[in-house]
């Protein structure tokens, strides 16, 4: 039986919404759109306006939020807007309604992509286990994937708001130049659009060393951290050069950090814009060599396969997919209880 289930990739830049018909797997796009989300005081401002052009009868909506979710409501954490599940439900008639945390969504997605969507960083071996995610964009994201026996079960986390770990002398003095602007320096701090723009700045006062100033101008003017990207892609600015490849550093040294702490021997996953987009910068040895800088712990880090995701639509497809699950174990089970994804090869499961 098929499902009509309206998706919704939330965050603090963009928002993306899109209509799926749902059969187990996505079959069709009904609808897609997006919106600038700086543009818009309430998150039911951008539903309006997507749902009187899309004239489709929604059955049920899930969206990932870039934030933490917690009893139906969601606070965004880059945007001052506040989601429910009841307020949604309410306004929209919708039947059933779901609010996840970006990242989980992200690991639902996963299920929906294939060899093509990945850019593989390193094979690693072919294992069941646990695995996790990141992503970094706006903000950075962080989630898991419980292996339970048969099954992956994706979970959230807020561990883009860990504590930043400095691990050389230069990303010593770099904290020292956070503390400055922030109470607590975060990952979050480091590793994201402003994060960027932050080790472009501290780069340029460090070396003493200018941006041409046709750059400084495109940074006030534009997307800051983009124009460090495209400046540094092209090869014509090399601080901006140094900034992407001290970025891309020290993801992979929290990358590492993740793989370690989930145990990720089913492969660490790396999501979102900035990675994506500037992936020639990921397949240098700066990513993978800061990934397996942990020690005695380098011979395990080895073992697990490294992907970029390439496919931007993950964090759609993992909300529609939630929803799937979700709205179908609610009718068939009292308790709402949700059912795993990425089903095991093993016959016994």
């Amino acid at each position: 039986m098929s499902l009509i289930v309206l998706a919704g990739d939330v965050g603090g830049t963009g928002t993306r919404l899109a209509v799926y018909r749902l059969d187990g797997k996505v079959r069709q796009t009904l609808a897609q759109a997006d919106f600038p989300s700086q543009s818009f005081a309430l998150f039911e401002h951008i539903l309006d306006n997507f749902l009187a052009e899309s004239d489709v009868e929604i059955e049920v909506a899930c969206f990932g939020v870039a934030g933490p979710v917690r009893d139906g409501i969601a606070r965004v954490t880059n945007l001052p807007w506040q989601i429910s599940v009841a307020g949604i439900s309410q306004r929209y008639a919708i039947r059933q309604v779901f609010l996840i945390n970006d990242l989980e969504a992200n690991a639902w997605g996963l299920s929906a992509l294939a060899e093509d969507d990945y850019l593989v960083l390193q094979q690693g071996e072919s294992q069941q286990g646990n695995a996790a995610i990141i992503a970094a964009g706006t903000g950075l994201g962080e989630a898991g994937l419980y292996h339970d026996g048969c099954q992956l079960q994706p979970f959230a986390t807020e561990g883009g708001h860990a504590d930043f770990s400095p691990n050389s002398s230069q990303d010593i003095e770099f904290l020292r130049y956070l503390k400055k602007i922030y109470s607590h320096v975060s990952w979050e701090q480091v590793l994201s659009g402003h994060g960027l723009v932050h080790i472009h700045n501290f780069l340029c006062l460090q070396q003493g060393g200018k941006t041409a100033n046709e750059r400084v101008e495109e940074m006030q003017q534009d997307d800051a951290a983009s124009v460090i990207s495209q400046c540094a892609a092209a090869g014509d600015d090399e601080v901006c050069v140094q900034a992407l490849e001290m970025f891309v550093t020290l993801f992979g040294a929290e990358a590492g950090n993740l793989a370690l702490k989930m145990m990720a021997r089913g492969g660490l996953f790396i999501g979102g814009g900035i990675a994506s987009k500037n992936s020639q910068f990921f397949t240098q040895e700066h990513f993978m060599q800061a990934f397996l800088a942990k020690g005695r712990m380098q011979p395990l880090l080895e073992t697990m396969p490294v992907k970029l995701i390439l496919n931007n639509r993950t964090a759609l497809y993992g909300p529609a997919l939630y929803a799937g699950c979700h709205a179908a174990c609610v009718g068939s089970n009292e308790n709402g209880a949700s059912s795993p994804i990425f089903p095991s090869e093993s016959e016994s499961c």
